[in-house]
């Protein structure tokens, strides 16, 4: 079987490494669907999201879904004709009617180990809950959210020190290669499909407000992993004097704690040392509300930190 017609489905960074390896190695890409322009900024001036900056770059032809369940859009994707869809961080539950129409099915790249974090923030959770290992799997796509056949999985660690961003860059890569693969056994005739456990699901729901805000009274590998996984969007945060202050790195030191949670410690050459339920955290990396990023030191230099403060 010759190479197929593949729609190719995407929106943020993440998919970028995807359709960039498609392209290269020749792949019929007969389009680009991804999510509308977004306002931005105080402006609210409408930027093109990533995957439509490296579709317009490649000249591939683009299509922006505002309902991709409206028959409109049903339509053009049946006259489009593909063989194969792709999908990576498309953002959207793609309709029954999308997903029957390639004969070769839609594949969509998921950074997790299927059926283990299941939604839209695999990485960051798997970080949140101190994960040592995750994973990309290639999984045949279904009307459920991440329930389809598995394709292919392949693992990868997570160190204790890897941030979301640096992960999430590594793990693009990774699962453009792991399509790549996939695809090739898909012509082959070759790929097994394998159905998931449902008895091993666990769920990574949508980032909120209030998934980042730090709560002093929890252990201080909880706190540090949860710094970990949000760096650096949309980034942990604490109050200090009623502004918001996020908080980019640190460096969890467990021991014995001889203040109340959220009490600042003292002043190391790391940074700000702030009590947790049973360690320090050191602040390395912070940005108040309406500044900039910096070193915790040389922002708490300048900052007249009353020593009776809890961080809240």
């Amino acid at each position: 079987m010759t190479s197929p017609r593949i729609l190719f489905m995407g929106t943020p960074s993440f998919a970028l490494p995807t359709l960039e390896i498609l392209h290269s190695q020749h792949y019929p890409l007969i389009g680009v669907v991804t999510q509308p322009d977004r306002p931005q900024g105080r402006g609210q001036r409408k930027i093109a999201l990533p995957v439509k900056i490296l579709a317009q770059k490649l000249g591939l032809q683009i299509f922006q879904a505002e309902n991709i369940k409206d028959q409109s859009f049903i339509e053009l994707v049946r006259k489009l004709n593909p063989e194969m869809i792709v999908v990576a961080a498309f953002g959207k539950i793609l309709p029954k009617a999308i997903i029957d129409l390639p004969s070769l099915g839609c594949l969509n790249i998921h950074p997790s180990l299927l059926p283990k974090y299941r939604g839209a923030a695999p990485i960051n959770w798997a970080i949140i809950r101190g994960e040592t290992k995750t994973g990309i799997t290639i999984m045949l796509m279904d009307e459920g959210m991440d329930s389809g056949d598995i394709l292919m999985q392949e693992e990868t660690s997570i160190s204790e020190q890897e941030a979301f961003g640096q992960l999430q860059n590594r793990m693009a890569t990774q699962g453009a290669l792991l399509l790549i693969k996939t695809i090739k056994q898909v012509i082959a005739g070759t790929i097994q499909r394998i159905p998931q456990n449902i008895s091993e699901v666990s769920f990574a729901p949508r980032l909120n407000r209030e998934t980042g805000h730090i709560k002093w009274q929890d252990n201080v590998l909880d706190i540090y992993n949860l710094i970990r996984g949000l760096n650096p969007s949309p980034a942990a945060y604490t109050l200090l004097d009623g502004q918001l202050l996020k908080i980019f790195a640190a460096k969890p030191k467990p021991g014995k704690v001889a203040k109340p949670p959220g009490k600042i410690g003292e002043q190391t050459p790391e940074g700000l040392a702030v009590a947790a339920a049973d360690g320090y955290l050191i602040l390395k990396e912070v940005q108040l509300a309406g500044k900039k990023k910096m070193p915790a030191n040389e922002f708490f230099r300048g900052y007249r930190l009353n020593p009776e403060i809890i961080f809240g």
